[in-house]
C-alpha cells in the first residue's frame, strides 16, 4: 500500500543524516498523500543504517495506524496536527540540527539578517509559546503541534515554512517530504549565519521589509521570476 509514498519518505529521511542535521536516531520526516488521507512516517528508534522503505508506518488523519510492523516516530502527533492545520502541506521534517536548535534553546525567534534568509523564509522564524504544565502532562507531542499551529495565528505558514519549539527544536513543512527536508537544511544554514552575524556586529538590525519581500516573492509569489519554470530552490 502506498509504496511510492513509502520510498519518497525512506529517501527524505535519509536526506537529513547526508545533510548532518540528525546523529542516532534522532529526527523524522513524513510525507502525506492527501487523496488517500494517509501519510508516511519514520519508525520511532530504528536506526538510519538500518531502516528501509518497507519499514515506514502509515498513518490516517485520524491518527491510526494503517500499515507497519513498527511504532511509529513518537512526533508523530505534531505531524498530524500540521498537516490537519496547514492546508496544502505535503511533508513535514523534525530535527535537533545544532544552529537551529540552539536559537530555540535561547527561546528566540531567528531574525531575518540577509536575503539568503528571505528567499525562503518571510521575515523572522518564529519560537512557539512554552507549553503548560497540564500541557506537558497530557498528550505532549500532540500539544506541541498545536503549539506551532498557534504561533501561525493570522500568519500564512506558505510564507514561512519553519518553527522553533520553545526549548525544543526546529520543526519545517513543504509541498513534499523532500521540499520539507530542503527547508530544514536552509534553516539551519540561516540559523548558522544568524549567529555569526551577530558575534560580529550585537547591534545588528533585521533587513528592511522591502529587501525582504523582493527576495521572497521573486521566488515565490505570484509574479515569481528565480530559476526555471516551477523551480523556486537555490539561492542566486
Amino acid at each position: 500500500m502506498l509504496e511510492a509514498l513509502k520510498e519518497e519518505v525512506w529517501r527524505a529521511n535519509l536526506a537529513l543524516r547526508e545533510a548532518g542535521l540528525v546523529i542516532l536516531t534522532w529526527g523524522n520526516v513524513s510525507g502525506l498523500d492527501a487523496d488517500a488521507g494517509i501519510f508516511a512516517i519514520k519508525p520511532s528508534g530504528v536506526s538510519y543504517a538500518e531502516m528501509r522503505p518497507e519499514h515506514m508506518t502509515l498513518v490516517d488523519l485520524e491518527g491510526a495506524v494503517v500499515e507497519g510492523g513498527l511504532r511509529p516516530s513518537s512526533d508523530t502527533p505534531t505531524h498530524l496536527a500540521l498537516y490537519r492545520a496547514f492546508a496544502g502541506i505535503r511533508g513535514v521534517a523534525h530535527t535537533h540540527s545544532t544552529y537551529a536548535t540552539a536559537w530555540a534553546q535561547a527561546r528566540r525567534p531567528l531574525p531575518c539578517y540577509g536575503t539568503t534568509h528571505a528567499d525562503s523564509f518571510r521575515g523572522a522564524v518564529p519560537v512557539t509559546a512554552p507549553l503548560t504544565p497540564d500541557a506537558l502532562a497530557g498528550d505532549y507531542e500532540a500539544e506541541t503541534g498545536t503549539a506551532i499551529v498557534r504561533a501561525f495565528a493570522g500568519r500564512p505558514h506558505a510564507e514561512m515554512p519553519a518553527a522553533l519549539v520553545w526549548g525544543h527544536g526546529p520543526f519545517t513543512w513543504g509541498r513534499s517530504a523532500a521540499d520539507a527536508v530542503e527547508n530544514s537544511i536552509i534553516l539551519e544554514q540561516t540559523a548558522r549565519m544568524a549567529l555569526l552575524t551577530e558575534q560580529i556586529e550585537p547591534r545588528i538590525d533585521p533587513i528592511g521589509n522591502d529587501l525582504r519581500d523582493k527576495h521572497f516573492l521573486r521566488k515565490h509569489g505570484p509574479g515569481a521570476y528565480y530559476g526555471q519554470t516551477g523551480d523556486a530552490h537555490g539561492a542566486g
